[in-house]
């Protein structure tokens, strides 16, 4: 028999369509509360970062662009305001509760044209090659079961000179504020989790999965192996988070 394709969930190792199945439950049950944890978790910041990748876009008017593993529509609303009317924004994410979420926040701001949801597997993006000038992604590449594969999607749906930009938790650059992190995430965040959503686990595994994440340099080549060029990366709060850029030839 075969083996089975194995990665990590959190610090368990399960096999890949497993971890798939896992994913979807954990953010089926945070999906209602998502946005107040990130915003209770990081002290509002995300929302700067999440600026930050729009302001780095370089979208105009009537470009497209899709936000993978988009969620709630956080960098989608942002994008979707510089491409305007004559453009589109995509909001793309393989969990059906998220997306209504981030559907009805959007119409909530006017945002009723030019963003598109479609549910989908950030491994199998579902549309053609070289269809956006670009490909984000915000803290959701490091819950996929292949990285490298859904890095080569982000590649290969953005047209010749379009740019894949993944902004993701990191490491943090100084020791002491590694430790404090550290602390902080593993000891204060589960609690707020369970306090506010009544699913401790659900944010355990989040922690665990951004230790487990490759740091600035390995994102970088694993980035670059999947045929983007000129990647470059923003370390964002000492590293706690960062912004890594590649363009397509």
């Amino acid at each position: 028999m075969e083996e089975k394709e194995k990665t990590f969930f959190g610090n368990k190792v399960v096999p890949v369509e497993e971890k798939k199945r896992l994913v979807e439950g954990v953010f089926t049950s945070v999906a209602a509360k998502y946005d107040l944890m990130n915003d209770l978790m990081s002290m509002g910041i995300h929302r700067f970062w999440k600026r930050f990748v729009a302001d780095r876009s370089g979208l105009r008017k009537g470009d497209w662009a899709i936000d993978v593993c988009g969620g709630t529509a956080d960098i989608a609303i942002l994008l979707a305001r510089l491409v305007g009317e004559e453009g589109k924004v995509v909001v793309y994410d393989i969990n059906m509760d998220m997306l209504e979420y981030g559907r009805d926040k959007c119409i909530d701001r006017g945002l009723l044209r030019n963003v598109a949801y479609v549910q989908g597997d950030a491994e199998e993006i579902s549309f053609p090659d070289n269809t956006f000038r670009v490909a984000t992604v915000g803290f959701g590449i490091r819950n996929v079961g292949r990285l490298e594969k859904a890095l080569r999607e982000m590649h290969r749906v953005i047209r010749p000179g379009g740019k894949v930009m993944c902004l993701e938790f990191s490491h943090p650059r100084s020791s002491l504020l590694s430790r404090l992190y550290d602390l902080y995430s593993f000891k204060v965040i589960p609690e707020i989790g369970e306090v506010v959503t009544g699913n401790r686990d659900a944010y355990t595994y989040l922690v665990e999965s951004i230790r487990r994440f490759p740091d600035q340099e390995e994102l970088k080549r694993i980035m670059e192996s999947v045929g983007l060029y000129r990647v470059k990366y923003y370390n964002l709060f000492n590293g706690i988070a960062a912004l890594h850029v590649g363009y397509k030839v």
